[in-house]
């Protein structure tokens, strides 16, 4: 695959200093990226998962419930 970019002259001299060609460098940068997003985060065990879930309903017994049919009054009661 082929992409043309405008690169920064700050990346180019990077490049530069570290006696490699742009385009290597470019190439090394994106490879690196791209193996450390996946690596970074393992999946959450399960009782993570369920500790995160656990938080997320923590005070869901203190939402209102929704009226039957929502209308423009409804949504806008609160605005001037």
């Amino acid at each position: 695959m082929e992409i043309r970019i405008r690169v920064p002259e700050q990346l180019a001299a990077q490049a530069e200093a570290r006696g490699v060609p742009l385009e290597a460098y470019i190439e090394r940068i994106l490879a690196q990226q791209a193996a450390g997003s996946a690596a970074e985060r393992p999946l959450p065990t399960p009782e993570q998962a369920r500790a995160w879930l656990d938080s997320l309903a923590q005070f869901s017994d203190r939402i209102p419930p929704l009226p039957e049919i929502i209308s423009r009054e409804w949504i806008y009661q609160d605005h001037d």
